[in-house]
């Protein structure tokens, strides 16, 4: 799991130096999960956990309320969610989350993002069955141990807790992803450095050089379009001496 978590950390670090994409990507999240549902994060399972992952990513509280405000107001705008898969060089293989008001424009932008970085789109179910999808919460000032009772007291599990750097990282089934934080919430936890649910892939690659350097491009290039909210792969970021 270390590998994996490396992985996020690289995500997060460069999500976290496009602070006005990420803010626009989750205004249009959190207004989509909030007319879907209800507006109220304490009715709406989907919204609360959109909040605490924009809160990870220090989105502005201002953004947050104009968005729920326009789903309060009836907003006209919808948004569908999409996936779509496709390859990388040398065998990475890579997910793409979209959340769009245009599915021929979004379809075409991340065809082209594809084939011109070295790439090429694949039919659903190409590459989502080499992945896990894993909720992913990180707490800091802790130790392993107290999260495992925390979670032992409310009854709950995870499939893996480590120690990561200066903090513990649960990995844990998605559909759990709620109970566990509120078992951590109310053991007196108030802030997460870490709250998502991410695509894991089951294998990783390690690609030279080369091959690297293309298939960052792609990524970059596919994150770069404002109807992109996420993008997972199979690619191992971190230093290999590391």
């Amino acid at each position: 799991m270390g590998r994996k978590w490396s992985n996020i950390k690289e995500k997060k670090a460069a999500r976290d130096k496009n602070v006005s994409r990420i803010y626009a990507k989750f205004g249009r999240k959190i207004y989509q999960v909030a007319k879907q549902g209800e507006p109220d994060p304490e009715a709406n399972q989907q919204l609360k956990f959109v909040l605490e992952q924009a809160k990870t990513y220090n989105v502005p509280k201002h953004i947050i309320d104009k968005a729920i405000d326009k789903a309060k107001g009836g907003g006209e705008e919808n948004f569908d969610e999409l996936r779509y898969e496709g390859f990388g060089p040398d065998g990475s293989m890579i997910i793409v989350e979209a959340l769009t008001n245009n599915v021929n424009r979004t379809a075409s932008e991340v065809r082209a993002a594809f084939g011109k970085n070295g790439g090429n789109m694949g039919v659903s179910g190409s590459v989502t069955y080499m992945f896990d999808q894993t909720a992913i919460i990180g707490v800091q000032g802790v130790s392993s141990e107290d999260v495992m009772e925390w979670l032992m007291e409310a009854d709950l599990d995870a499939r893996d807790i480590l120690e990561e750097e200066d903090q513990v990282i649960l990995y844990t089934e998605p559909e759990e992803f709620h109970a566990v934080q509120s078992a951590l919430i109310n053991a007196g936890v108030n802030a997460f450095s870490v709250a998502e649910i991410e695509m894991l892939p089951q294998t990783e690659v390690t690609l030279q050089p080369e091959a690297k350097l293309q298939f960052d491009k792609l990524v970059d290039a596919l994150e770069e379009l404002d109807d992109v909210q996420q993008v997972y792969h199979n690619v191992n970021m971190a230093d290999e001496n590391g």
